[in-house]
């Protein structure tokens, strides 16, 4: 395993740790609202915190981008780490056990480590960058479906984008009638393992985050799917639109998505 990524490990594992002690005690668990049906609880915090820490015992010059401290610049930005400390809080707060530590190392730019760990499950997602993607050290590939029927969909309601609901349930409703069915889990990081894993055929959200996709997109194209925006493009990143699934499946998805894709989603 690279030092990198087994540092990413020890973190998410460290993380992990924190959140089911957290899960399993809901009394003390604190919550307040960010903004629109976006929360972080204590919990969050806490496992942001083991995180950050377990990064920078090994890697103190380092970047670090979360979802909760925001930048906290090193003296060497070339490596910057992406992280979610819990990817799935409502599904934490609600006591719905899904959702996970996501955590990626990008170097100048490009993302060559990364980790989705299930605390519940104790399921680990790993890849490095051309070497492969991993679940509990064992190999994984995506699935082969060479078309849209018979497959399971993943997606993800776009709760915090709601004025593009019409333009999104436009495309659920088209994608539903191609494929056997469609699974809304609430956590967009396992979302792109389960991809990756086989279990899912394919994956798209509108409105994600980089902490959100940066790891489960490169655990899902190392294993052999590909990752592209609403137009077949690289821009996911920064359009936080994603499509995710093997090449004969993601054409079909984006001939459908195409359809009845907004303006305003297809940049």
């Amino acid at each position: 395993m690279h030092p990198m990524l087994n540092i990413a490990v020890r973190a998410a594992r460290n993380a992990g740790q924190v959140i089911v002690k957290g899960f399993a005690n809901p009394d003390n668990v604190e919550t307040r609202q960010k903004g629109l049906s976006d929360f972080v609880t204590n919990v969050d915090l806490d496992a942001e915190n083991a995180v950050v820490n377990t990064i920078r015992k090994s890697y103190p010059e380092h970047t670090i981008i979360g979802e909760e401290c925001g930048e906290l610049a090193g003296s060497n930005a070339d490596y910057q780490w992406i992280i979610d400390p819990l990817d799935g809080t409502t599904n934490f707060m609600k006591g719905i056990p899904h959702f996970a530590v996501s955590i990626a190392l990008r170097v100048k730019g490009r993302t060559e480590q990364a980790v989705v760990y299930d605390p519940i499950r104790d399921e680990l997602f790993t890849a490095s960058r051309g070497a492969g993607a991993q679940l509990n050290g064992y190999r994984i590939r995506a699935g082969k479906a060479k078309d849209l029927s018979n497959t399971v969909l993943a997606t993800g309601f776009p709760f915090k984008q709601k004025h593009q609901t019409d333009a999104y349930l436009a495309m659920f409703k088209a994608m539903f009638i191609q494929c056997a069915d469609i699974r809304r889990a609430g956590a967009a990081s396992l979302d792109l393992a389960y991809v990756a894993a086989g279990r899912v055929d394919g994956y798209w959200e509108l409105g994600l985050k980089p902490w959100d996709s940066a790891a489960g997109s490169l655990i899902a194209r190392e294993a052999g799917a590909i990752v592209t925006d609403f137009v077949g493009g690289h821009n996911y990143e920064r359009s936080g639109n994603v499509v995710c699934a093997n090449p004969k499946v993601l054409k079909e998805m984006l001939a459908t998505i195409r359809e009845h894709l907004p303006e305003s989603l297809a940049n």
